[in-house]
């Protein structure tokens, strides 16, 4: 469950203001062939208070608008 929410994330962030389509009759044909991916709702808040690169914690409302990739990762 927790990797699926965490791609959940990254896929909503990086598509967040970047995903365009040119919905041209030239084109139609090529869309009706992608996949239709489940809706999982708004993406959860990112609730770390430890970041790396950082001098804050990231929020969701500060990266609106911007493409974001985040890689998720533990040590240990």
């Amino acid at each position: 469950m927790l990797k699926q929410l965490i791609g959940s994330v990254i896929v909503l962030l990086a598509l967040n203001g970047c995903a365009s389509y040119n919905t041209s009759p030239d084109t139609h044909e090529e869309l009706s062939d992608l996949p239709v991916l489940e809706d999982f709702g708004p993406a959860p808040e990112l609730t770390n208070e430890t970041w790396l690169n950082t001098a804050q914690p990231l929020r969701l409302e500060n990266l609106r608008g911007k493409v974001v990739l985040l890689e998720m990762w533990t040590f240990g």
